[in-house]
């Protein structure tokens, strides 16, 4: 799920940074969506990081919002008061492809490539369209590349 949507965030205008902050975090939300967004409690109390709470906004990616907040200089993608940052990416996704990480993104660019703007600017239409019909073959495919 991150790569893919990455992949969508960077086809659709993202830097690469905010693309991969944009791809961690759906993947998180969804797989706590798919869990039921059990909460843990972070280091401030229930909620997690207080002072990143304060300062977060709202994006928009076609019909799907994420909270932004400022790191530095930087705008991440958070869920759960903490950003998604380009390291979470590096430990969370790429290293998982190891030297195949560049086949694998590529890849991704190339299938989200394939879908008009309309399908991409969509939350629905990209799960049921994109994501969906290949997450099996993509996770199967890519875990052997990786393994």
């Amino acid at each position: 799920m991150a790569l893919l949507q990455a992949a969508r965030a960077k086809e659709l205008g993202l830097s690469d940074s905010r693309a991969k902050s944009w791809g961690l975090n759906r993947a998180i939300f969804y797989a706590a969506a798919k869990r039921g967004f059990k909460t843990r409690a972070g280091p401030h109390g229930k909620g997690g990081r207080k002072s990143v709470e304060k300062r977060k906004e709202t994006f928009l990616l076609g019909d799907e919002m994420a909270y932004t907040s400022k790191k530095g200089a930087r705008t991440y993608f958070i869920i759960g008061g903490t950003p998604q940052t380009e390291a979470d990416f590096e430990r969370q996704i790429t290293a998982r492809f190891g030297t195949h990480f560049n086949r694998a993104w590529k890849e991704a660019l190339r299938i989200v490539n394939e879908y008009p703007d309309d399908v991409l600017r969509s939350q629905n239409r990209f799960f049921n369209e994109v994501y969906r019909p290949r997450r099996d073959e993509l996770a199967l495919k890519w875990t052997k590349m990786s393994g």
